[in-house]
């Protein structure tokens, strides 16, 4: 076999949300198209700085990326003694991305940079400076799709346009996929185009310290970290997908993937996990079709984000816009108290101690503290938007955005404003026997289970005897869930006759 010749002498493979070796469009075609590549990945300050001034030190996700490129370099090093060349590894740069990439271009003196689609407006924004400056140079900056298996334009209605509600574009997504969407970008056959380090450049991956962050918790959640670390969790997840339809939902049981993470920062190939749902699913695999349509709903978001940017900071439905949310001091009280799982709600506040001491949230509670905070207690859902993405270690701007203006009812294919979640049902139904609730409220663990839902409507020897004390070691409601409906419904007035409309 006779390989078409090398479009050009070297080039640098730009990494950002795709941390791994093996079946990485941009990666595949730099190796396919350069006599020598290197690869690089940039502790970008224009991200990262942000966090340090809201005093994140001690971040999950930049521990993750860390941990996840040490990962990477071993796995690339590998891929270079396979092929008898030693020093090939990860060049790692800290800096403005915008800065560090032409920079690194000009120093290596290559002729192409190759990175995958980022489609968030920031990264947008990013790109296109990048772009501007190593054309300046002479250098051309070509981008791929990775990160989703169908972007921008590709799944269309008949008008032409973005869906905006989910199950036409799940059949639509469905009936356009083919084999060939989910085929692996072959990285191995051409690795022996991956350069040994130029003289003079820093190697590997620095201390997390060196980039003034400090470890986390992550080591003790036992969080696995880069494409090994995905790969033993898909495979802990296939083992069980059969029962996924059923156990989802519940918090208490091992039931969702936990791949989020994985899939946020491409630790984890979106071909490979469709290929793998859909195989399954043909099989006849219970859950495998459940798993599916949960990647298409990731996927759904990701073009929303993409045809209509303004979801990043307004509502999808301008005339949701207009609603009056709660604020003044009373109104900063109770997003303090939601923040610290101090809400009164056993399982609202169960969940956001799960997010505050794991970066975790299971998807369910998701709903549950969303919907608590915008239609319970009034309050604005872009605060808790942005509560979500300084602590989920998933986070994703286009998932979480999605999420949040669902259960505020403001964006795309939402619930209806009239729909609000009883969070004393939701935990009678999804924590029926309190087991989640007792692993983050060790307190009310000795109330029985009817009450463990809503400690309040114990009784004084009650709550005496399960050694409970609401307003001292449990906080009694913050608000009463039935009032709150009704001022809920008042206040989506604004909105309800463009709704309805």
């Amino acid at each position: 076999m006779t390989l078409a010749p090398k479009t050009y002498p070297s080039g640098l493979v730009w990494l950002r949300r795709d941390l791994r070796s093996h079946d990485h469009a941009a990666l595949h075609q730099a190796l396919r198209q350069c006599q020598r590549v290197w690869c690089v990945f940039v502790f970008d300050t224009d991200i990262l700085q942000p966090l340090l001034e809201r005093g994140l030190q001690a971040d999950r996700r930049v521990e993750f990326i860390h941990e996840s490129l040490i990962d990477l370099d071993e796995q690339l090093r590998a891929l270079g003694r396979s092929n008898g060349t030693e020093g090939v590894g990860l060049l790692v740069c800290h800096g403005r991305a915008i800065e560090q990439i032409p920079r690194l271009a000009a120093q290596l003196g290559v002729q192409a940079v190759y990175a995958n689609h980022d489609h968030e407006p920031a990264a947008l924004a990013r790109d296109a400076q990048v772009r501007g400056a190593l054309a300046h140079e002479g250098v051309l900056l070509h981008t791929f799709k990775d990160q989703v298996v169908f972007e921008r334009h590709e799944i269309l209605n008949q008008s032409g346009h973005a869906f905006t509600v989910f199950t036409p574009y799940k059949k639509a997504w469905l009936q356009s996929l083919t084999p060939s969407h989910t085929q692996p970008h072959p990285v191995e056959r051409f690795a022996d185009a991956l350069a040994p380090f130029p003289p003079g450049l820093a190697t590997g991956v620095p201390p997390l310290e060196a980039l003034g962050f400090v470890p986390s918790n992550l080591r003790e959640l036992k969080i696995r970290t880069g494409s090994r670390g995905a790969l033993a969790l898909l495979e802990d997840f296939l083992a069980r997908i059969e029962h996924y339809a059923q156990t989802r939902d519940f918090p208490a049981l091992k039931g969702p993937s936990y791949l989020s993470v994985h899939l946020r920062f491409g630790t984890l190939s979106i071909r490979q996990a469709v290929r793998l749902a859909q195989e399954l699913h043909q099989q006849g695999v219970a859950g495998a079709s459940t798993w599916l349509s949960e990647l298409i709903w990731r996927e759904f978001y990701q073009q929303i984000l993409a045809h209509f940017p303004h979801v990043a900071e307004r509502a999808f439905k301008p005339a949701y816009d207009r609603i009056r949310w709660e604020h003044g001091k009373t109104a900063q009280a109770h997003f303090a108290a939601w923040c610290a799982g101090q809400t009164g709600y056993p399982l609202v506040d169960a969940a956001m101690h799960q997010l505050n001491q794991s970066g975790y949230m299971h998807n369910r509670l998701r709903m549950v503290a969303a919907s608590f905070l915008c239609k319970d207690l009034g309050l604005d859902w872009r605060w808790g938007e942005r509560y979500f993405a300084d602590h989920l270690i998933d986070f994703d701007l286009a998932s979480n955005n999605g999420g949040w203006q669902w259960c505020a009812s403001s964006g795309c294919d939402a619930q209806p404003y009239f729909r609000i979640f009883n969070p004393v049902l939701q935990s009678e139904k999804f924590d029926p026997q309190g087991k989640f609730i007792r692993r983050y409220l060790p307190q009310l663990a000795s109330l029985p289970e009817p009450l463990l839902h809503a400690p309040w409507r114990a009784s004084a020897p009650e709550l005496a005897a399960a050694g409970v004390v609401l307003g001292r070691n449990y906080p009694a409601p913050l608000v009463d869930h039935f009032e709150a409906r009704t001022h809920t419904l008042a206040r989506y007035a604004v909105a309800r006759t463009e709704a309805e409309g």
